[in-house]
């Protein structure tokens, strides 16, 4: 049979915990009126979580070749699973299984995604700073309706999430890639455990990471239907502005008959000028890009809800 709920939880090294939060989630399911499959993805650990894992029942379980990162194996988990609503969560049990139900019961007010807002979080200061900082910058740049995009407890309608293709670190921002094509997004509230076993996954080097996949996000946001406005107003005002500096040095020389060979202004001018020329002409090339992009995919830049035919 079709289960209406697919759990999918990405695994990495987490030996200490996979057991436990399998025997959590299985209960939580178990006081649910629907079907339910479980799907464990394991990103290459290098202790025994794969083991443990594969012991378990029921279960699906996917195992990577080696480490490809929690967003791969966020996608891994989206493809295979069945179910009409994808529920994530963390290996670590400070999620908790527990709060699916809320996430399901605010999917029944008409909401496509819902996200966990962790309000009471149980990490370290530093983390805790970090992901404030993080989540900040992308209000600014995403402005989308959640507080907490670093909350890997999540609810999604099956078909949004599998016309997604993940990389880099984007499963944070996956609320706001859905909201880019008219997806409905809300939050509840959920609870927050101490991390009991393992390490944090997290570390600089994934925040950097963050960061870029953040700014293409907001640039894939703002002008993924329309690069050539960006680049090509961006052209326009850097040959305005050369034009500009090159017309009056021409006047300086003509009405006043001033030497230019020891000014660094003409230089600028040709320099806006040509730089302008390629701001152009890389937006025409990166809107042929995108529309190859759609077509290829086929799908266009909109989403449509519903079609009513009444006869």
């Amino acid at each position: 049979m079709t289960p209406k709920i697919s759990i999918v939880v990405p695994l990495l090294n987490e030996e200490g915990s996979v057991e436990q939060l399998h025997r959590q989630i299985v209960a939580a399911c178990a006081q649910m009126p629907h079907s339910w499959e479980i799907i464990f993805v394991d990103d290459g650990s290098t202790d025994q979580t794969a083991t443990i894992a594969a012991s378990l029942s029921p279960l699906t379980l996917i195992q990577f070749r080696k480490n490809f990162g929690q967003t791969a194996a966020f996608d891994a988990g989206f493809k295979q699973a069945r179910g009409e609503i994808v529920v994530t969560l963390d290996g670590d049990l400070q999620n908790d299984p527990a709060d699916i139900p809320l996430l399901l019961a605010k999917m029944e007010e008409g909401y496509d995604v819902v996200s966990g807002w962790r309000h009471k979080r149980k990490d370290p200061l530093t983390k805790k700073i970090s992901s404030r900082s993080a989540n900040l910058l992308r209000k600014v740049l995403l402005r989308d309706s959640i507080q907490d995009s670093g909350c890997s407890l999540k609810a999604y309608r099956a078909e949004a999430v599998k016309s997604l293709d993940l990389y880099g670190e984007m499963h944070r921002f996956i609320p706001a890639l859905l909201e880019v094509d008219g997806w409905r997004v809300g939050e509840v509230k959920v609870s927050h455990h101490p991390r009991t076993s393992g390490v944090t996954k997290y570390n600089w080097k994934r925040g950097v990471k963050s960061f870029v996949d953040m700014v293409f996000i907001w640039f894939w946001r703002k002008y993924a239907s329309r690069p050539a406005h960006l680049f090509g107003a961006g052209g326009i005002v850097s040959i305005v502005s050369g034009g500009g500096i090159l017309a009056w040095m021409l006047a300086i020389k003509l009405f006043y008959g001033a030497s230019l060979s020891d000014r660094i202004w003409p230089l600028i001018g040709v320099f806006l000028v040509m730089l302008g020329v390629q701001f152009f002409i890389f937006g025409l090339i990166a809107d042929i890009v995108i529309r190859n992009f759609y077509k290829s995919h086929g799908r266009m830049n909109y989403t449509i809800r519903s079609v009513t035919e009444k006869k």
